[in-house]
């Protein structure tokens, strides 16, 4: 499918949205209700504010409580389709102030690269489709998160429908298999 305004091929993207400070999540809810109300399902997909849960903390203690800590502040994270509805749409939503990659002046921003969003979506989380494309057999990993954050593996296995992997690991001078989600893992550069 070629786009009419400038004849590149059509796909979803992330692009980055900056917002005022600590109004992210009104941004999201309102970009969500406008989706609905101008009938964009189908150009604007997902809207992610970057939380996490933190431990809270008091006299460098964990008292018990969690709470959502925004990794990063003043921006949510918008796949879709650039059309000038869509673009519109986003960048006029109340508390939008504007897109990262635009250079203003009326011109559309540029999207995220895959691998920049990759993180992102790691970080909190969120499957994406596209990410078991990056992983196979025999490629160096490290896991992100958890209980053996840090560790440095080769995956032996990936489970699709799992979305896993199998990692053998050195622990104490032995292999030892450990599964992980794909959101959990990052490639080692070699």
């Amino acid at each position: 499918m070629e786009n009419q305004e400038n004849n590149r091929p059509v796909t979803k993207n992330w692009y980055v949205v900056n917002t005022y400070s600590s109004h992210e999540n009104k941004v999201k809810d309102s970009l969500e209700k406008r989706v609905e109300s101008h009938n964009l399902g189908d150009k604007i997909f997902r809207i992610i504010v970057a939380e996490q849960e933190v431990p809270v903390m008091r006299d460098g203690k964990p008292t018990g409580k969690t709470k959502m800590k925004n990794l990063y502040p003043g921006y949510v994270f918008v796949e879709m389709i650039m059309s000038d509805e869509a673009w519109y749409v986003v960048r006029n939503t109340p508390g939008v102030t504007g897109f990262i990659g635009s250079s203003g002046g009326g011109a559309k921003p540029f999207p995220v690269t895959r691998e920049q969003i990759e993180t992102v979506l790691k970080r909190v989380g969120v499957q994406d489709e596209e990410m078991f494309i990056a992983y196979k057999p025999g490629d160096r990993v490290r896991i992100l998160n958890g209980s053996f954050e840090g560790t440095e593996g080769t995956i032996t296995n990936v489970n699709e429908e799992a979305n896993e992997v199998t990692i053998n690991a050195i622990f104490f001078g032995r292999e030892t298999p450990i599964t992980a989600k794909v959101t959990e893992i990052d490639k080692i550069k070699e």
